[in-house]
C-alpha cells in the first residue's frame, strides 16, 4: 500500500486532510490513541499512521482534570521522547495512607501506607494535568509525521479483505487496520458488532481540582466511605485533585447546591488537615460502572483503552490500563510488520487480544471486588477488611507486591512499559 504524505497537526480550520489511503487508522485522538499512534509510528516509520478524531479542533485545550500516570506508564512516556516536556507539570505521588471511617467520624484511623517508589528514586505514580499530556502527545506525533485530524467522526467501515474503507462525513480511508480508541461508549465497537458485559454501579464519580493552605508534600490518600472511596490526590503546589464517589443520586444533588453547601460537604470527606479549602475547577461527575469488550479484535480492527474496558476508578488504573493495550497493540504491529505479515490480519491481531485480555478482565474483577467491599457501612465486614488492611500493612513484601502491581511493574509487559523502545 502507498504511504500517505506526512501531514503535521495543526490549529484552525483546514489544517490538516485525512489521506486517501494509510496503513493504520486510530479513530480517537485522546492519550491513548495519541499514544497508539505514535507508538507505531515511532516502531515502523514507514507504516502510514493517522489519526481521526470526532471533536471539533481545540476541544481537547479544555480538559482541567489530571490524571495518575503509573510508574510504567511513565516510563512509556520516556520511550515515546515525552517525558522530560512533561516532568515540569508532573507532581509524584510520594507516600500513600488508605483509611476506612464513615463521613462524619472525627478521627479517621490509617489502616495501611505505602511509600512511594518502586526503585530508589522512582515513584510508583504521577499526577500529570491531561491537558499537558495531550499537547505533547500532539507535538511527537507532528514530528513523526502522522495527521492528527479533528472533526472526523468515522461513520462507517467496511473489511474487503485486503483493508478497510473507513467512511466520514467528509471522505473515505483505505487502511490496512483500523484501531478504535473512542471511548467507553464506542460506537465503531457497536458498528463492528462486538459486545460488552456491562453492569452500572448505582455511582457516580465526581471530579474537581482543590486549593488549600498548606503543603500535600505529595501524599496521596484514599479514604474508603460507605458511599464509595473518596481519593485526594496530589497536584503541583497547593493543590490536590479529587475522585469522590457518591450514589448518583447524590452526586446530582451535590453538584446542584450552591459553593458554600458543597464546600462544606467535601470539608467532612477531605477533612481540615491541609488548611483551608476552596474548589479552583469543577465539579463534574461521572456515571460509574464495570463494561469490558466480549472480543477486542476482529479482521482488520482492534479495540484499545476505554474502548475495550471502563473500570471503576478505585484503584486508578484506567488509564494506565489503556497505556499497557497501546504499548501491546503497538508492539504486536510493529513486530509483525517486520516479519513481512500482514498488520491487519486475524490471526496477528489475536496475538494482542491474547496478551491484553486476561490482564483485563483480572483489573475489571479486582475494582469490581474491592467497590463492593468497601462501599457499604456493614459492620461484620468493615471488621473483617479493616483486619485485613492491617495485615497487610505489617507485612513488607506483601506491599511491595500492591505497589508494583499497581505501578504496572509486576510480571511480563511490553517493551514500552519498560522504558525500551520496540
Amino acid at each position: 500500500m502507498a504511504k500517505a504524505k506526512p501531514a503535521r497537526a495543526g490549529r484552525g480550520r483546514g489544517a490538516a486532510a485525512l489521506p486517501e489511503r494509510c496503513d493504520v487508522s486510530v479513530a480517537g485522538a485522546g492519550y491513548v490513541g495519541l499514544a497508539t499512534a505514535l507508538s507505531i509510528a515511532r516502531g515502523a516509520p514507514d507504516l502510514s499512521v493517522v489519526v481521526a478524531d470526532a471533536a471539533p479542533e481545540g476541544v481537547w485545550e479544555n480538559d482541567k482534570r489530571a490524571s495518575a500516570i503509573a510508574a510504567a506508564a511513565c516510563r512509556m512516556l520516556g520511550a515515546l521522547d515525552c517525558w522530560d516536556a512533561l516532568t515540569p507539570h508532573a507532581q509524584p505521588m510520594t507516600e500513600m495512607i488508605v483509611t476506612d471511617s464513615r463521613t462524619g467520624d472525627p478521627v479517621r484511623p490509617v489502616f495501611l501506607t505505602f511509600d512511594g517508589d518502586v526503585d530508589e528514586g522512582e515513584p510508583f505514580a504521577h499526577m500529570l494535568p491531561n491537558v499537558e499530556m495531550n499537547r505533547i502527545l500532539r507535538q511527537r506525533c507532528a514530528e513523526a509525521g502522522i495527521a492528527v485530524v479533528q472533526g472526523a467522526a468515522v461513520t462507517g467501515f467496511e473489511n474487503h479483505g485486503a483493508g478497510v474503507r473507513i467512511e466520514t462525513a467528509e471522505t473515505a480511508v483505505e487502511a490496512r487496520l483500523l484501531i478504535a480508541c473512542d471511548g467507553v461508549k464506542s460506537r465503531l465497537r457497536e458498528m463492528a458488532g462486538i459486545r460488552t458485559v456491562h453492569w452500572d454501579y448505582g455511582q457516580s464519580g465526581i471530579v474537581a481540582t482543590i486549593a488549600h493552605e498548606r503543603s500535600h508534600g505529595g501524599r496521596a490518600e484514599e479514604h474508603f466511605l460507605p458511599a464509595g472511596p473518596f481519593a485526594i490526590l496530589p497536584l503541583t503546589g497547593n493543590r490536590s485533585s479529587i475522585v469522590w464517589t457518591e450514589t448518583t443520586a447524590n452526586a446530582e444533588r451535590l453538584l446542584k447546591v450552591d459553593e458554600l453547601t458543597f464546600e462544606m460537604e467535601l470539608e467532612q470527606r477531605f477533612g481540615l488537615h491541609l488548611g483551608a479549602l476552596s474548589v479552583e475547577d469543577g465539579p463534574r461527575a461521572y456515571p460509574l460502572g464495570l463494561t469490558l469488550a466480549r472480543d477486542f479484535v476482529i479482521d482488520r480492527f482492534a479495540l484499545a483503552g476505554d474502548a475495550a474496558h471502563g473500570i471503576h476508578p478505585i484503584a486508578g488504573q484506567g488509564l494506565n490500563l489503556g497505556f499497557k493495550d497501546a504499548a501491546a497493540l503497538a508492539e504486536t504491529v510493529v513486530e509483525a510488520h517486520r516479519l513481512g505479515q500482514d498488520i491487519g490480519a486475524l490471526d496477528v491481531l489475536e496475538r494482542y487480544q491474547r496478551w491484553r485480555r486476561f490482564d483485563t478482565v483480572q483489573m475489571g474483577v479486582t475494582t469490581d471486588v474491592l467497590n463492593r467491599m468497601f462501599s457499604n457501612d456493614f459492620a461484620p465486614l468493615r471488621a473483617v477488611r479493616d483486619l485485613g488492611l492491617g495485615l497487610v500493612d505489617r507485612m513488607p513484601q506483601m506491599k511491595s507486591f500492591f505497589i508494583r502491581q499497581a505501578a504496572g511493574l509486576a510480571g511480563p509487559a511490553p517493551r514500552l512499559l519498560r522504558g525500551e523502545a520496540i
